[in-house]
Parts: structure tokens; C-alpha cells; sequence
């Protein structure tokens, strides 16, 4: 029997990503044998520093990417927003599963919705993203830096006695805390971050034996709103540092695209859109990038760039 090794993170979420991967494929191939291996991450180490702190090119996939390229493993298993826009050499995306919703939520024991919140409530993220669209949206709200798993957060929001705590719906789902949601939050309230709520697949670029079984769960609506997103992204040569944001929807024949990128306190926002045919939605994710960058968006990357060196 063929055996494929499967890559991933030890998180409870990753290795939910990694079992959901192990039975699509296990469903579509007959005789092949799916063993799961577990890697540890930079960012799985590293707990107690902020994301935008550390330095996030290939924060959570750099060991697992090595282990691919070292033929210790033959696929890696990611959440795509994990998944750096501009894979290193020998590297390539070899498909993504269907989407789940990839909208932020609140998750509050006090309070129904962001506009339910008090003046002065005490929120917990560690997304730059997610601040800078929440000051937007809610000067008045205090945040606080939060990580962890998702029920490290929830835990952490009760001890701590906060107003409430923003995390991915799709974790959420995934993990089973959906009941906790009191609020799934609108996207034009707050942009999601690239590729949020998909789970990707990443081969080596030579290994065609392999690209050829895991086409096979490929997700067509789900790569092409990815490979819209990460275009864009990759333009703006962006990661959790800076405050980005990226939706695009398959809509009947076309692709409609959303991106933002902010200042760190929300003060300066660049917001666009567009819409696309299926055959151009990466030149279309680059085109919103650069539209965004004549905006102004320009300035806001080279400050915080320049606040990182």
C-alpha cells in the first residue's frame, strides 16, 4: 500500500486540518495509506510575544516547509492565512479544501455584537488586522494582545475578565466552540485576512506523482478566491505586521474582490474593490493592490516598515 506523509502543526486545529485532509483524500484514493506527522513551529514555540513582535515570514510553516523539502514528508497541511504569499523555491500550492466561512466573530459572555459593546469595553486579539479595523470601527474600544489556541482565548477572556475576545469563525467552527459566537461580524465591518478559513495543501514543485493524487479534493470556487487574495497580498508584500485585509467571493460567472490596508491605529484606511473573470483573478487581486497603493496605501506601508528596521 502507498503511504503519504502528511505534514502539520500539533495545534488542536492543525491536526483537526490534517484529518480532514487524511479522510478527503483516503475517500478519492483507494490503496494509499495517509500517515499523519506532527512538526513544531517557530510559533508554536514562541507564545508569550506578539505575532507582529516576532517576524511572521513562514512564522507557522518554515520547520514543516523544510521537512517537505528534505523528503521527510510528502505534502504539508496549512491554514492558508498561515501560508507565506510567496512560497521559497522548490515549493508550490497543490490544492486547497472547500472554504469554510472565512468572516472574524465575537465571542463575548456580556455582550451580543460589536455595537452592543460599552464605551471603554476591554476586547483581546493579536492581530494588527483586526485592531486597526476595530479603532476604525470603535475608537472608543481598549484591546488588549491575546494568543493561544482558541480555548486558551476563551479561558483567558473569562480570567481576565474582558468584554470579549475576536477570533475566525472557522476555528471556532472547527473546534466545536461555536456556541460561544455572539456575533459572526459583517466583512465590511471587518475585512478578513487572506485565505482566512481555507486549508491549504503544499507539495514539493517536483513531485508531479503527488500533485496529480491531491488535485483530486481541489476545491475550484476556493482556488480561485485564494489565488485572487494571495496576488494581492503578494503585491503588497504584506503579512501580519502590517494591517491588510482581502476577500474575494465567486459570484455566478465573476469574482469580486475586496482589499484594505490601514494604518496600525486605524486613523488612515484604504478600502477598494473590483470584479473579475475567472482567468484573471490574480491579475485582478495585483491591479486592487496597486490601485489601493496610488491611494495613499503606500505611505502607510513604508511608516510601519520603517517602525520594524
Amino acid at each position: 500500500m502507498q503511504v503519504l506523509r502528511l505534514g502539520t502543526r500539533g495545534s488542536k486545529l492543525a491536526l483537526w486540518q490534517a484529518e480532514y485532509v487524511a479522510r478527503e483524500l483516503s475517500s478519492h484514493l483507494a490503496g494509499v495509506e495517509i500517515k499523519i506527522v506532527t512538526i513544531k513551529t517557530k510559533g508554536d514555540k514562541i507564545m508569550d510575544v506578539p505575532l507582529a513582535q516576532i517576524g511572521d515570514k513562514g512564522l507557522f510553516t518554515h520547520e514543516i516547509e523544510n521537512e517537505l523539502l528534505n523528503g521527510k514528508i510528502d505534502m504539508a497541511v496549512h491554514s492558508m492565512k498561515d501560508l507565506p504569499s510567496l512560497l521559497g523555491e522548490g515549493l508550490c500550492l497543490g490544492a486547497v479544501l472547500p472554504r469554510e466561512n472565512p468572516q472574524d466573530v465575537l465571542i463575548s459572555t456580556r455582550h451580543q455584537s460589536l455595537a452592543a459593546l460599552p464605551a471603554g469595553a476591554v476586547i483581546g486579539t493579536s492581530s494588527l488586522r483586526r485592531a486597526a479595523q476595530l479603532k476604525k470601527l470603535r475608537p472608543d474600544i481598549k484591546l488588549v494582545n491575546m494568543r493561544g489556541n482558541v480555548e486558551t482565548r476563551i479561558r483567558k477572556m473569562r480570567e481576565q475578565g474582558l468584554d470579549g475576545i475576536i477570533l475566525a469563525y472557522a476555528g471556532v467552527k472547527r473546534l466545536g466552540y461555536d456556541k460561544f459566537i455572539s456575533e459572526i461580524i459583517a466583512a465590511q465591518d471587518i475585512l478578513p485576512a487572506v485565505g482566512q478559513g481555507a486549508v491549504a495543501i503544499e507539495l514539493r514543485s517536483d513531485d508531479q506523482a503527488t500533485s496529480r493524487l491531491v488535485q483530486t479534493i481541489n476545491d475550484y470556487d476556493t482556488w480561485l478566491e485564494t489565488t485572487a487574495e494571495r496576488a494581492f497580498l503578494a503585491r503588497l508584500e504584506g503579512g501580519c505586521q502590517v494591517p491588510i485585509a482581502c476577500l474575494a467571493r465567486k459570484e455566478e460567472e465573476q469574482v469580486r474582490i475586496n482589499g484594505l490596508v490601514a494604518s496600525l491605529d486605524g486613523s488612515k484606511m484604504y478600502k477598494a474593490a473590483t470584479e473579475c473573470g475567472f482567468d484573471d483573478v490574480a491579475a485582478s487581486g495585483r491591479q486592487l493592490a496597486e490601485q489601493l497603493l496610488a491611494m495613499g496605501a503606500d505611505k502607510i506601508l513604508d511608516e510601519i516598515r520603517l517602525q520594524g528596521e
